[in-house]
């Protein structure tokens, strides 16, 4: 290993330990086994391995760490503080205390040199392979005969938890499928879980299975830095199979009392297991926080040569962008995420003439996309036809085939959600997925992560209400959008018709920090007459005027979303045929509609009117539009299976039943 002296690396690997274990008893809260089981392979990994630069945490050709076993973090947290970066002494001190950079699970955008948010376990797992097929399609773009700039590789620590998910299942097989030999895992097998031995529930062979998967198998001793360094030179010889290095490891190494036990996992290994640990490592008792001199030294060395490499490839790169124009500029539009200034206008010029199922027309709208947003990439769970997603001019992403712009994600939503987050922290792509809005409660958590980070993903929801007819209630959502609408950040647009679904497209692809949904029909939708025509800017204030009767302030507001905008419009007609002042309104999306000042809310539907709400989902976070006092024509039921026109006349929803009920609740 480099010619590092055993002793002094035996030296190193204590020190993490001990970082660990009094952080987390500093905290008096915290897992310190994990961190003091896996030092001896991590140091291994990020003292002759992991390519990094302190200095620069967003260095493009950095390889990338996940702790996927996020419960781990003080590992995490004492090893970017012994290599440099930007995380003192200090912060390690106040572990897992408010306003720290060393919250209890590794949090993205706080502490530099964080990659990801981990701590759900499985969904740093799943945002590695995000990554590596970021990376492969970088390198396929980028790369040149000449400059081979790009060749990241993405290292992760994952735990048998991590194995236990589903979305690592799904993961981990499309990672074997695609080839991904840039992925290096290693897969902490301590056999310990929170309520005791992995013997309670978890005895099949991981490694077998991961050899089903495709992926490329290595078993070392986790406590041998020989061993793991071995591994992991011959994991990145392997160019065409992820790896993964199972790490038989003991929880709470060093410890008298509480190695290989379930104590160590989630609580503090108390002070005087602390002190007896300390002596059975030989090391200090006091003071906490020790990092010897040499050890130090040792850390800054590997800094110094990584450093040295950077400012080589930075030599390299220059000559990259001097040699390619062409392709350093679409580079760096690609990493600024930059748009063309008349998005709006081109998507719009893209609608066909007739009007269609909004899903059809985002599927007309995303072929011009393709050409003008070029790193616009995505696909669906096995539903392109359906959703059309399907960008047919864009290639495919495949098996030593990473240069097209559609993934084929298979039937996996949970790991396609996990896999978009890490296209998108990765860099220099914007990241589609798809799938039926019935199925987005199988993504719930990964749209979580992807809202809690602030990164941009964008969600194409089809079949979006019980109009989906036939396939029946187990296919027709009622309340997964008022679900959406409830994550904090969130933003859900339901559009109308073409006009709609391209401003829902252009508003989506102009939020650059934070994910949207787009939920469309499945059925053909007309187009909305309106007023006044159609204003963007109207339309990204969530909320907007369709028609209102001339000369007089409404009476009654219909807010309508989506394909029910139609029965909102019929509705109008017949009221103001009946003599009522009426003012039809769409509201694509709750949310940028209540970022409005109070002054612009209140002209849109005035205080004094009487409201109604008609949407095909239940009513859930309805009132805190209208209150509670507002009609509410919404769908509080399963549906059922019928063609599309039966369930709209069984189940109230024609234009002539909406106009009657409103009708006689004005009454």
């Amino acid at each position: 290993m480099r010619g590092i002296d055993r002793k002094l690396f035996e030296l190193a690997t204590n020190t993490v330990r001990m970082l660990s274990a009094d952080g987390v008893e500093k905290a008096n809260s915290g897992h310190p086994g994990m961190p003091m089981g896996a030092a001896d392979y991590a140091l291994t990994l990020w003292m002759h391995f992991l390519r990094f630069d302190p200095a620069d945490p967003a260095w493009p050709n950095r390889d990338r760490f996940i702790l996927s076993a996020g419960h781990g973090s003080m590992l995490l947290y004492s090893l970017l503080h012994l290599f440099g970066y930007d995380l003192p002494m200090d912060e390690l001190k106040a572990f897992r205390q408010y306003g720290s950079k060393t919250p209890g699970h590794p949090e993205y955008g706080l502490t530099a040199g964080v990659e990801t948010s981990t701590g759900p376990l499985g969904q740093g797992f799943a945002n590695g392979v995000g990554m590596a097929i970021a990376a492969r399609m970088t390198e396929a773009r980028f790369n040149t005969p000449e400059h081979r700039i790009f060749d990241t590789t993405i290292y992760g620590i994952v735990s048998d938890g991590d194995l236990m998910e589903g979305i690592s299942s799904e993961a981990a097989s499309l990672a074997g499928h695609l080839g991904l030999g840039n992925i290096i895992y290693l897969y902490d097998d301590n056999e310990i879980s929170i309520e005791g031995s992995t013997e309670l529930a978890f005895t099949e062979d991981p490694a077998r299975r991961f050899e089903a998967y495709g992926w490329h198998v290595l078993t070392i001793d986790g406590h041998d830095p020989e061993q793991a360094a071995a591994a992991i030179q011959l994991a990145r010889a392997e160019k065409n199979r992820p790896s993964l290095i199972v790490a038989k490891t003991h929880i709470a190494y060093g410890s008298p009392g509480k190695q290989d036990t379930a104590d160590s996992h989630g609580a503090p290994l108390g002070a005087e297991e602390l002190a007896a640990t300390k002596r059975a490592l030989g090391w200090p008792e006091s003071p906490s926080f020790l990092i010897p001199d040499e050890v130090a030294t040792l850390c800054a060395s590997r800094v110094q040569e990584l450093q040295a490499e950077h400012a080589a490839w930075r030599e390299q790169y220059a000559s990259w962008r001097k040699a390619n124009p062409e392709l350093a500029a679409e580079y760096d539009r690609g990493m600024a995420r930059e748009l063309p200034a008349d998005l709006e206008q081109q998507l719009l010029a893209a609608l066909p003439a007739k009007s269609n199922a909004t899903r059809r027309l985002s599927g007309d709208i995303l072929q011009t996309l393709e050409k003008i947003v070029p790193m616009l990439v995505g696909g669906s769970a096995d539903l392109a036809p359906s959703t059309s997603t399907y960008m047919k001019a864009g290639g495919d992403i495949a098996p030593g085939a990473f240069g097209g712009k559609n993934f084929h994600f298979g039937v996996r939503e949970h790991g396609m959600g996990g896999i978009l987050n890490g296209i998108a922290l990765y860099g220099g792509f914007i990241p589609f997925g798809a799938t039926f809005l019935v199925f987005a409660d199988y993504m719930r958590p990964t749209i979580r992560m992807a809202n809690i980070m602030g990164i941009q993903v964008i969600y194409v929801f089809t079949h979006d209400s019980i109009f989906v007819g036939e396939d029946g209630p187990t296919h027709e959502p009622i309340e997964q959008m008022a679900s959406l609408r409830l994550i904090p950040g969130m933003t859900v647009i339901r559009p109308a018709d073409g006009p709609e679904v391209a401003a829902a497209w252009a508003w989506a692809l102009r939020h650059q920090d934070g994910p949207t949904a787009l939920i469309l029909t499945r059925q053909g939708v007309p187009a909305i007459a309106r007023q006044n025509g159609f204003c963007f800017e109207a339309f990204g204030r969530g909320a907007y005027e369709i028609s209102s009767t001339a000369g007089r302030e409404p009476e009654v507001v219909i807010i309508g979303t989506g394909s029910e905008l139609q029965l909102a419009v019929a509705a109008a007609q017949v009221l103001e045929a009946q003599g009522r002042a009426v003012r039809v309104v769409s509201m694509p999306s709750q949310e940028l509609y209540l970022q409005q000042d109070c002054a612009c809310r209140q002209a849109l539907v005035p205080a004094g009117a009487r409201k109604v709400v008609i949407e095909a989902a239940v009513r859930a976070g309805w009132d805190r539009i209208v209150g509670p006092d507002a009609l509410f024509i919404t769908q509080d039921t399963y549906g059922v299976s019928a063609p599309a026109g039966v369930i709209a006349e069984k189940l109230g929803w024609t234009g002539a039943q909406v106009a009657q009920r409103i009708s006689d609740w004005l009454s």
